[in-house]
């Protein structure tokens, strides 16, 4: 299975995105009362903003286009690096929402205008439940892909370094987008955070010690795959 996956990262994406989709969709659908309501003081001083909507939507094309350019511009060591933590962290995640459903209840009873902006905070709102919160994948996998910036040695590039302060704006704008929607309470976004810093360090300590063979105890297997 590892020698496949790392003979088919793009299978293995796809693979993995359909299976997140159907759970997290089964989650949505079988879950409609949260045992756990998130909520805390600072909630309540955050301001609701439509114009959030923006940074908050670039998160969906983020992820694909971060995967694909590291696969196809960095080294394949770089991009399973991102790849196995990322999708590590989104199961992880999925799992916690099954075994302690969570909620919020901090979203607008009404969102005035008639503005592209609200229509499509509405329309965000008709689509996604406010459940399944806690810890907001949406700020994990954007921490996540911020530290893959750094770390990417294809970003050490003159004509690319631009793209590393673009990425930490990128993420802070989609950590506070979430709070600004009251998509996510204050404590999801800290949870996301630490995990994505949890797996960070658990992945580079994998990096520096991996693990020997099984087929030759004396060589040491590649770094990732």
């Amino acid at each position: 299975m590892r020698n496949w996956c790392a003979r088919h990262p793009i299978y293995f994406m796809g693979l993995y995105a359909l299976f997140y989709l159907t759970f997290f969709a089964l989650l949505e659908r079988t879950i409609q009362t949260p045992d756990l309501l998130v909520h805390c003081r600072l909630d309540d001083l955050i301001p609701f903003c439509k114009y959030a909507i923006i940074p908050y939507s670039l998160w969906f094309p983020w992820i694909p286009f971060t995967l694909f350019f590291i696969l196809y511009k960095g080294e394949r060591s770089d991009f399973w690096r991102l790849c196995l933590p990322l999708f590590a962290g989104m199961t992880m995640a999925l799992l916690f929402y099954a075994i302690v459903p969570n909620g919020l209840a901090l979203r607008p009873r009404y969102v005035p205008g008639n503005d592209i902006f609200a229509k499509a905070v509405r329309s965000l709102y008709r689509t996604d439940t406010p459940m399944n919160v806690c810890p907001s994948i949406h700020v994990f996998n954007s921490v996540t892909l911020m530290l893959a910036y750094y770390r990417t040695r294809c970003f050490d590039a003159p004509r690319l370094r631009w793209m590393r302060p673009a990425a930490a704006v990128l993420c802070v704008s989609i950590a506070l987008s979430t709070m600004l929607l009251k998509q996510h309470s204050v404590i999801d976004v800290v949870f996301g955070m630490l995990l994505a810093f949890a797996l960070d360090a658990i992945a580079t300590e994998v990096q520096r010690n991996p693990q020997p063979s099984r087929r030759n105890r004396r060589e040491r297997q590649p770094e990732w795959l």
